[in-house]
């Protein structure tokens, strides 16, 4: 249990990541350049992973690392980046609360993890809370921005199920490093042709940048896939409600964004659905990850000689 609750905690660093994230690009990054914003937050942390792990792709994980990328990197990125901008903090931190249930969806149709109980009743509460803190906000959210962040939440819940069912024989480090490069590459491309040279920045746009790129992307992403490999999709998916709490709350401490007693009802009912939904049956999968790292098979039946080791 104790060990379980130590993998939670580091994939908890992930959301509270990016649920600053959007704080920090609604504010602080150009809202006419997003093929570029993503690009640039997403190639150098890439690029620095790739030399902290020293390995590069083989056999199937070149097309493997090209479809994770495009999921978990290149659509996700430009689509978190667009709902930045044109939603509330509050707004698009929250509708990725939505994660639960989407994660739930995703690994049950791929990995064929059927959702316990305590999971989808957190997911739930937790969902509650969401339309309690959208209904506490004023006027009508922008539809293009609510297309976006479903987009974005479609994408990266079935690019982390395919992430959990692939495995990896290089480890966390590596297989993020290669999504994030691939990912990165394909958006510097296309900011290229549709967008043209880069934007200018301030010194505050240049640090908002250096930390969407080295903290809500290097960092988190390492976090989360780490999350992922050590606790059931489900339990992962819930902890990715921190993202709206911390939106919220950076909303209202630094943004001025009004917090109502809907929202703050909503922000309860969010963290009493992770508290439900925590991880109490950890330890059959603890000692499923036991036996996969005996055996050097998973419960997918795909090889992870490393399942059991830390990045």
């Amino acid at each position: 249990m104790e060990t379980t609750y130590r993998w939670g905690a580091v994939a908890a660093l992930a959301p509270v990541a990016w649920g600053a994230n959007y704080f920090v690009t609604h504010q602080y990054l150009p809202a006419d350049s997003p093929w570029w914003g993503a690009a640039l937050r997403a190639l150098p942390a890439g690029c620095l992973l790739l030399a902290l792990s020293r390995r590069l792709p083989r056999g199937a994980w070149w097309w493997k690392s090209a479809v994770l990328g495009l999921l978990n990197t290149s659509a996700f990125f430009l689509l978190v980046y667009l709902a930045a901008h044109l939603l509330t903090t509050a707004t698009a931190s929250t509708l990725m609360a939505l994660s639960p249930a989407a994660l739930m969806l995703s690994a049950w149709a791929l990995l064929s993890e059927r959702p316990r109980v305590a999971p989808m009743a957190g997911a739930a509460i937790g969902l509650g809370g969401v339309v309690l803190m959208l209904a506490g906000q004023a006027g009508a959210p922008s539809v293009p921005g609510l297309l976006a962040s479903a987009g974005a939440l479609a994408s990266s819940s079935v690019g982390y199920a395919l992430s959990k069912r692939w495995g990896t024989g290089a480890g966390v480090l590596a297989s993020t490093a290669w999504q994030l490069t691939f990912g990165g590459v394909l958006l510097l491309v296309a900011a290229l042709v549709f967008e043209g040279g880069p934007p200018p920045l301030t010194a505050p746009g240049a640090a908002a940048l250096a930390y969407t790129a080295l903290i809500a992307t290097a960092l988190a992403f390492v976090a989360w896939l780490t999350g992922l490999r050590h606790l059931p999709a489900a339990t992962v998916g819930l902890i990715g409600l921190l993202n709206p709490v911390t939106g919220v709350a950076l909303g209202v401490a630094l943004g001025g964004e009004p917090l109502g007693v809907p929202q703050a009802a909503g922000m309860a009912l969010v963290l009493a659905g992770i508290a439900l939904g925590r991880p109490g049956g950890g330890r059959t999968n603890s000692q499923s990850t036991t036996r996969s790292s005996t055996t050097g098979t998973s419960a997918t039946g795909t090889s992870e000689t490393r399942s059991s080791t830390t990045p």
